[in-house]
């Protein structure tokens, strides 16, 4: 990407004209990548449906089936910052393949997995989620290089469609693979999925190795010590720096609160005040990824009227006021369909916030830094959403859940409001290369 490309707003790069109307998924590199995360998110929803399941079986407890969401957050929110500076050190094309070949390596443990040896499951969750903090900041950091500029919003609705379609597919396939085959089945299918996500990561064409980065093998490992350590702490300096990216972190922190708050309180909503067992429970929670298809696909066609900022506080309102309707509907009517017809409409406004927000990060980012800055957003997306999570539990003791949920969508709201006043398009930011040198990233195709 040139400066010249960087330094094109929103509003400018809405060309109607056809060359701007044409798919990013018409592009080689960006439909290899786009469909590679297709099927590792697959994997992942496969696993993360998969592992519960086998966890409570063997224990008979709903803690050890809560242990293993949090053996996978832990991980993250402890090493996730430091792994995002690894993936912008490292030429993130073969960080992918990598990272995929040692997923699916690192599945094989659970073939030994029983009740009597549950740490083997903890584990694999723990290094799973530690590779899924490196491997998805390596894709989204690679979109902007393999889309032209006006196409990068629309590449990230792409992906948002990408995300919902492994969702949908990927959690029952984790159900069925898990009850035809147990734990084995799951492995086999998993594995299967990483294998295929390198191999088509692997027909990409390669990126030349940035200038500002060193291989760590020609360094000594105290200054590999010292350079990762001080590219950990300027990731963090160039959020506090940019007032997009530390507004977008303040938004980021407000929504995912508000998300723990409801993967908390949603169950006891849907069972208490509208009577449905566990089968409404995962209907509600299932087509929600419906939405998000919608949502992408429409997400595609807007952001080439809007601006990302206008994509995040829109859709943030959108999604606060659905809620609102949600949660205070149950005294006029409990049907399942009607609320299955909510859950389906909040998924569209979810998914344009998220991509009008890793637009933002994109393009307020140096290429050279994202990497640790979209796995530093990350981490306080799961930081923040534990802080929901626990406040959820301990709020739901003292307060009528309603009215719990009603402030969980004012959140939302509050974010939609920050969006649309503290906001502004970014200031484009420069990869400082000696001069004479190509930027750090380019179109490839």
């Amino acid at each position: 990407m040139t400066s010249r490309d960087q330094a094109t707003s929103p509003e400018q790069s809405a060309s109607p004209r056809p060359p701007a109307s044409r798919s990013p998924l018409l592009r080689r590199d960006y439909a290899l990548i786009w469909s590679a995360g297709l099927v590792s998110d697959t994997g992942d929803w496969l696993l993360m449906i998969a592992l519960p399941l086998f966890a409570f079986a063997a224990t008979g407890s709903a803690l050890g089936a809560s242990t293993v969401f949090l053996v996978e957050l832990v991980p993250m929110l402890l090493l996730g910052t430091f792994l995002g500076v690894l993936v912008d050190r490292w030429d993130r094309r073969r960080t992918i393949i990598v990272t995929a070949l040692l997923q699916a390596v690192a599945l094989l443990p659970l073939l030994a997995a029983s009740a009597d040896r549950m740490w083997i499951v903890y584990t694999v969750a723990a290094v799973e989620a530690c590779l899924g903090a490196v491997i998805n900041p390596a894709r989204q950091a690679l979109v902007p290089s393999l889309v032209e500029p006006d196409q990068l919003a629309r590449g990230n609705a792409l992906i948002a469609v990408s995300d919902s379609i492994a969702r949908l597919v990927g959690s029952p396939l984790g159900g069925i693979a898990f009850a035809a085959g147990g734990l084995p089945g799951v492995v086999v299918a998993d594995a299967a999925t990483f294998l295929i996500t390198a191999a088509l990561v692997a027909f990409m064409r390669r990126t030349p190795r940035s200038p500002r980065t060193t291989p760590a093998a020609e360094e000594a490992p105290a200054a590999v010590e010292r350079r990762l350590l001080r590219e950990w702490r300027e990731g963090l300096a160039l959020i506090g720096r940019s007032g997009t990216l530390r507004t977008l972190a303040v938004i980021t922190a407000l929504g995912s609160v508000s998300q723990g708050l409801f993967l908390v309180l949603f169950i006891v909503y849907v069972t208490q005040d509208l009577g449905a067992g566990d089968a409404g429970v995962g209907l509600l929670r299932g087509v929600q990824a419906i939405g998000g298809v919608l949502g992408g696909l429409l997400s595609g066609m807007l952001v080439r009227r809007l601006a990302p900022r206008a994509l995040v506080g829109a859709g943030y309102l959108a999604f606060g006021l659905l809620s609102l309707l949600t949660w205070n509907l149950a005294p006029f009517t409990t049907a399942l369909g009607v609320y299955a017809g909510l859950f389906i409409a909040m998924g569209i406004p979810a998914v344009a916030t998220a991509t009008g927000e890793i637009t933002l990060v994109q393009t307020a980012t140096p290429p050279h830094a994202l990497g640790r800055v979209i796995a530093a957003m990350t981490t306080v997306a799961g930081a923040a959403q534990g802080v929901g999570l626990l406040a959820g539990g301990l709020l739901a003791e003292r307060f009528d859940v309603v009215t719990i949920l009603d402030g969980q969508a004012a959140l939302y709201l509050a974010c939609g409001v920050i969006a649309l006043l503290a906001l502004r398009p970014p200031t484009p930011v420069l990869p400082r290369n000696p001069p004479g040198m190509p930027g750090v990233s380019g179109n490839r195709t």
